[in-house]
């Protein structure tokens, strides 16, 4: 969805007014078989272990704490154990330092690691010096076109995404997906995905056909296509009963389009059992709004900050935080704070957006509005960004160009949620 996307003021009317129910997508008997699933902890840990039977300072320890980092690696992807992210980071360091960072693998695999902990600029300098070091350069390319989108730093983004073109490869195509998303060219984000897919299917690889239909059906949802977005999370739990983000995926379309908050909590309390990342309990706090449970809200939020005291999750958050901060817990000054540290590590329109709203709730709107028409607006086709750039707007007395957004953001209901409807209307 763009800006330029209209719509007749007879259907916006209906959008809001309309009683119905939703088309339902969802089927209990499509995925209860995937709600009863356990991580095996045996085999989860095995390769970890198994490569820690072999740690001996005597020895050249470089392949086997590659190794290891590897294991740890799988062991966080599978619960969302942040401990294991940062011993894999441990035994990469020490790789690195074993080879004078002059292994571009493992350079590369450490990038990954910081991509993952939201340390981008950290990661940013790994890719330089594996770009200095020549070998598998393509590969690092594409990587230093991920670090590049992630920073704001588009220019750089766009230059590496030309020097990887290659319309008949799997990670060009999804890296063109990204870019067209960026830029609010949404169906050609979808077109390009298809194709990725298409490549997934074909290689046979599992992960990468698992990967491809959780990212289209992201996609397909943002597009208000739900029931092709729920059919391809099932197909990926079809590849990996224990996918919780697919699981995660199909608790939204529950929740947020079929207005089945009871269902959806109970597929997330399932993933919780073995699947734990702080934003699923904000996740859990959104729909006990949603069901005016203060109780559960307030245990949800709890939760959520008690996983924050692990330092580990260092500033991966801060997104979360500033919007807990500012439109929470009514502490903007501390809203403030974060956002500022967002904006210095990673200057991207979100970030600015989290710096303008936090000024906004501190009732400095004329500060709010300079931020967002020179570093926000038309930079991100973000709904939720559009919802504080309209809320901005208004304030500062620019109806002309809330009326535009709130289109966009009555087309974006989905992707909001429930909870954002009465706000938009009022817009």
């Amino acid at each position: 969805m763009t800006l330029k996307t209209t719509f007749p003021l007879l259907l916006l009317v209906f959008i809001f007014n309309c009683t119905d129910k939703p088309k339902k997508v969802t089927n209990k008997n499509d995925y209860n078989q995937y709600l009863t699933t356990k991580i095996d902890s045996t085999a989860l840990f095995a390769t970890a272990q198994f490569w820690n039977n072999k740690i001996n300072p005597e020895l050249d320890q470089f392949s086997v704490l590659s190794a290891r980092a590897g294991g740890y690696t799988k062991v966080f992807d599978a619960t969302g154990n942040i401990d294991y992210l940062i011993k894999a980071e441990n035994d990469l360091l020490e790789s690195n330092k074993i080879s004078n960072y002059k292994n571009s693998a493992v350079l590369k695999t450490l990038a990954t690691n910081y991509i993952s902990q939201h340390r981008f600029q950290e990661a940013l300098k790994l890719l330089k010096i594996a770009e200095t070091n020549g070998d598998k350069l393509n590969t690092t390319k594409k990587m230093l076109f991920d670090v590049h989108l992630e920073l704001g730093n588009y220019i750089y983004a766009e230059a590496y995404l030309k020097e990887i073109k290659n319309n008949s490869d799997f990670d060009y195509l999804i890296r063109l997906a990204k870019w067209e998303d960026h830029n609010g060219n949404l169906e050609k984000a979808i077109e390009n995905m298809e194709k990725a897919m298409t490549i997934a299917e074909s290689s046979n690889q599992k992960y990468l056909k698992q990967w491809s239909y959780t990212n289209i059906a992201d996609f397909y949802g943002h597009a208000g296509e739900i029931e092709k977005s729920y059919n391809y999370f099932l197909k990926a739990l079809e590849l990996d009963p224990n996918d919780a983000y697919a699981k995660k995926g199909i608790a939204w379309i529950v929740y947020s389009h079929e207005n089945n908050s009871e269902e959806a909590l109970n597929i997330l309390n399932h993933v919780t059992t073995y699947y734990n990342a702080p934003d699923y309990d904000l996740l859990k706090a959104e729909i006990a709004e949603f069901q005016n449970n203060e109780t559960l809200k307030s245990d949800a939020i709890k939760n959520y900050q008690m996983a924050l005291n692990n330092k580990h999750y260092g500033e991966m958050y801060n997104a979360y935080d500033v919007a807990l901060y500012a439109d929470e817990f009514s502490q903007p000054d501390m809203a403030l704070e974060i956002a500022k540290t967002e904006v210095e590590n990673r200057p991207t329109p979100q970030s600015y957006d989290m710096l303008a709203w936090s000024y906004f709730k501190q009732g400095n709107v004329k500060k709010a509005n300079e931020i967002i028409e020179e570093y926000v607006d038309g930079k991100t086709f973000e709904p939720a960004v559009l919802y504080h750039v309209a809320e901005i707007y208004k304030a500062a007395g620019k109806t002309d160009k809330v009326t535009p957004i709130k289109k966009e953001l009555i087309a974006s209901l989905y992707e909001l949620g429930p909870l954002m409807k009465s706000k938009i209307k009022q817009l």
